[in-house]
């Protein structure tokens, strides 16, 4: 039986929920808000934002949202890659709201609910300029992944190439 996402209170006025029908235009301005000010959107990034129930949900994915008083502030999407391990992308927190914990709690309630779900590993794709977000990853114990095991990536801006065990890694040899 498969876990399902849970509702989520940070605080008062603040809560992470699983996506439902009517997000998607959230989903998609909180990230290219962020992509469009570092980088500039791919071919990639537009299939996935313009369709994130065909593109994600569909697919065996998930994707939780943040908000504050209502307001859609924060979003994370978990891809799935295998039955054992997904892939944590479009990971967004509005500027306006960044610095307040909310990035932190998204990924706090990504991380319990892929444990819950018995995941074995969560993978990531960022970039070296993006600072806080490389801090906040490490601080919720994602390391690099080996070169050897690097793969190639549909973004060009990619080159940090992150993973979280969510188990030791020599049950993995069992």
């Amino acid at each position: 039986m498969s876990a399902q996402p849970q509702l989520t209170e940070m605080s008062l006025g603040r809560t992470i929920r699983p996506f439902q029908r009517g997000d998607e235009t959230a989903f998609r301005e909180l990230n290219e808000g962020w992509i469009s000010k570092y980088f500039r959107l791919e071919e990639k990034d537009r299939e996935t934002l313009n369709h994130p129930v065909e593109q994600i949900l569909k697919k065996g994915g998930e994707i939780f949202m943040a908000f504050v008083d209502g307001e859609p502030v924060g979003c994370c999407a978990l891809l799935k890659m295998s039955d054992t391990t997904m892939e944590v992308a479009k990971m967004a927190v509005d500027e306006s709201y960044q610095g307040q914990g909310i990035g932190r709690a998204v990924l706090a309630a990504v991380i319990d609910h892929a444990r819950q779900k018995k995941l074995h590993r969560l993978y990531l794709e960022t970039n070296h300029t993006l600072a806080p977000a490389l801090k906040l990853y490490a601080s919720m114990g994602f390391r690099p992944v080996p070169e050897e095991r690097v793969m190639k990536s549909p973004y060009r801006r990619a080159d940090v190439f992150l993973e979280l065990w969510l188990e030791p890694k020599w049950l993995q040899c069992l």
